[in-house]
């Protein structure tokens, strides 16, 4: 018998075919255990449900079970480079494992298009950044609770990208290693405003508690711009150079090294992110290594915990920051 073609397979439609009742039907597909149903049925619903194409109807199950099962996950508008796409699988993988699908969405400050806490009904809402207060008066508008950060919700996000940790570990690097007197390459991606000033800020905090002169900052975002501060930078005896991420650290490098200046004798030169060219790039790049697949498996734990009020883990974030020292400055 089967469905009309075009017509979505419904139980109602297994049932008719195998002349069994609806409810026998919707015990089996819906997986309820409290009804004793033989296996032989059981086997038999569960192919014929495969033969005629039957797909479970999300959104009904979801308000039967009061669990849409779907956690998102709002990203600023920063560009999605390895770090945050090691992170986000490792958050999936994680969720998936108990039962529950991650949805991605990049937040643009001047996009139009309806935010997708509108149109999916997820359990747990989680942001890199926090929310504004008319996001969450949407959010709770739509009925959502479960929103981290937000109010009611204790537990945060930890350091998304070592805004705080990382810089601070690259000028103690520059600094074991008897550099002084240091620059920062900065870049003007207006995208990434907040997070240059958040690691700059973090970095002369270093500075100031080492008691070293502040910090020559300099934007490093084209050959030109990378050629003059690497120039400016060595006229006023700038000897090590603490860059925003490797892209900012390759850029200065490869300045001073058309210059014709040594890398690291002239300017010792260390990155942060660690991203996988890093090791590549000659000469290879220190950088602050963080474990993105720790931090994606955290913020899955915060979901769920949410989600269903199980206790977070008592050893806190498995996210480590860490100098990886290359030859960028390493004589």
């Amino acid at each position: 018998m089967g469905a009309k073609a075009g017509k979505r397979v419904t139980a109602a439609d297994v049932a008719r075919s195998l002349g069994l009742s609806r409810a026998t039907v919707g015990f089996v597909l819906n997986g309820t255990t409290e009804q004793r149903i033989s296996e032989a049925t059981r086997d038999r619903v569960l192919a014929e449900a495969a033969r005629l194409g039957y797909r479970p109807h999300t959104a009904a199950q979801a308000l039967r079970r009061g669990s849409s099962k779907l956690v998102l996950l709002i990203i600023p508008d920063w560009p999605v480079g390895f770090s945050i796409s090691e992170c986000v699988e490792e958050a999936s993988r994680t969720l998936e494992a108990e039962g529950y699908s991650l949805v991605t969405q990049t937040h643009y400050p001047v996009g139009t298009a309806r935010p997708l806490w509108e149109l999916l009904d997820p359990e747990v809402v989680v942001g890199f950044a926090p929310f504004s207060q008319d996001e969450l008066a949407a959010m709770r508008g739509c009925g959502i609770t479960k929103i981290i950060p937000g109010p009611g919700h204790s537990a945060s996000p930890p350091d998304p990208l070592g805004l705080h940790d990382g810089p601070r570990l690259q000028v103690e690097h520059l600094h074991a290693r008897g550099h002084e007197r240091l620059g920062f390459a900065a870049t003007t991606d207006p995208r990434l405003s907040t997070l240059v000033e958040s690691r700059l800020t973090a970095a002369r905090e270093a500075v100031a508690s080492l008691g070293l002169p502040p910090l020559v900052v300099r934007s490093v975002d084209t050959p030109d711009t990378a050629g003059q501060a690497v120039h400016d930078w060595l006229q006023k005896n700038i000897t090590g150079v603490v860059a925003y991420n490797d892209d900012s650290a390759a850029g200065t490098i490869r300045a001073a090294v058309r210059a014709g200046h040594e890398v690291p004798g002239d300017l010792a030169v260390i990155g942060h992110d660690d991203n996988p060219y890093s090791a590549l790039f000659l000469p290879s790049i220190s950088s602050v290594r963080i474990d993105y697949a720790g931090l994606g498996r955290h913020l899955a734990t915060l979901a769920l915990q949410a989600a269903t009020g199980r206790p977070l883990p008592t050893d806190g974030v498995d996210a480590a920051t860490a100098v990886v020292a290359r030859e960028s400055t390493e004589s």
